[in-house]
């Protein structure tokens, strides 16, 4: 570990408290200078680190850096391998090439940016930096092809239990089936989960677990494309150190779930928080659209609907998008 990387380690952990260069000189074994020099680099990589002659240096609350000290600061020991990025393409395209090279389950990829962030049913997601946190998971469950929407079902009931703890005035996050988290109507996450299949025993080989979650909203508003449906916790408002909090918050709860992801009470909360239950949508495949009544979510974690026919139909995935009637 770089001597930088030790320094922040150090101030995460007295996140808010001056730390005097002298103590951190002593508690790695180098010069003061040396702490001075190091100081600066990761001033210069946008890590707020404020400095008060004679005083010692503090990380400060308002701080809203991302780092793999800062999450692994407020996550403690959990078994994850935690990394963190500037910019990438999306975490879920460099996560896939590094399952596939053997990358362990729990490996963590959360970044600042993306440049070409992915969206379920092949579309994109806006991701710009200073606002959002943009994070995968390489899992390897033990579980048949057929039933890996229980991996984005999970992922959904642990995001929104993190939105809690980390906004705990904010109104109860709802699930939009299946991998959109709504607050207030609005959606402030988006979950995508990309699988590879081992055909001989016909399980999943790896899933990546991608989200994305708006946190506050970019300057000058979202995009005109996005504007009516996108929404963030925050509002134009910037948190202390949120991108970090809800880092460890989600990676947290996704491991404090049961281990089986089609557990029944990941389901039972699913169902709970589900924000189509009792309402009138459109079911949209390709260039047709119909009308429904959603009766619920089935114990496989697809969605039931009801035509105005009178006929019933339960969706997977797929190339099905669900979308309310306004």
């Amino acid at each position: 570990m770089k001597l930088k990387d030790k320094i922040l380690e150090i101030l995460e952990q007295n996140r808010g408290t001056q730390v005097s260069g002298e103590s951190i000189a002593g508690q790695l074994s180098v010069s003061r200078s040396a702490v001075w020099k190091a100081i600066n680099d990761l001033r210069r990589e946008g890590v707020s680190v404020n400095s008060v002659r004679s005083g010692g240096y503090t990380l400060p609350e308002e701080d809203d850096s991302l780092s793999v000290q800062g999450i692994c600061a407020l996550l403690g020991e959990s078994g994850y391998s935690v990394h963190t990025a500037a910019e990438v393409t999306s975490t879920n395209t460099v996560l896939k090439e590094l399952a596939h090279q053997g990358a362990p389950d729990g490996y963590v990829l959360a970044a600042k940016r993306q440049t070409a962030g992915k969206g379920r049913l092949g579309r994109s997601f806006y991701s710009p930096e200073g606002t959002g946190l943009y994070m995968s998971i390489i899992l390897r469950p033990k579980m048949n092809a057929q039933d890996a929407l229980f991996v984005t079902a999970a992922a959904a009931v642990a995001v929104c239990r993190a939105i809690e703890e980390c906004c705990p005035d904010g109104e109860t996050p709802m699930i939009k089936w299946v991998n959109d988290i709504c607050v207030g109507g609005k959606k402030v996450c988006g979950i995508l989960t990309e699988a590879a299949v081992d055909f001989e025993s016909g399980g999943l080989e790896y899933a990546v677990l991608g989200m994305g979650v708006n946190i506050s909203e970019p300057d000058g508003g979202f995009p005109e494309d996005v504007r009516g449906v996108a929404g963030s916790l925050f509002g134009s408002r910037r948190c202390e150190n949120m991108r970090n909090r809800l880092a460890a918050a989600i990676l947290r709860n996704l491991r404090q779930l049961p281990q089986d992801h089609m557990s029944p009470e990941i389901l039972e909360e699913y169902r709970r928080r589900s924000l189509l239950t009792g309402k009138h949508a459109y079911v949209h495949r390709g260039d047709e659209v119909r009308p429904c009544l959603v009766l619920g979510v089935d114990d496989r974690a697809r969605l039931i609907v009801k035509y105005d026919d009178g006929s019933e139909q339960i969706l997977s995935s797929g190339e099905v998008s669900v979308r309310l009637e306004k």
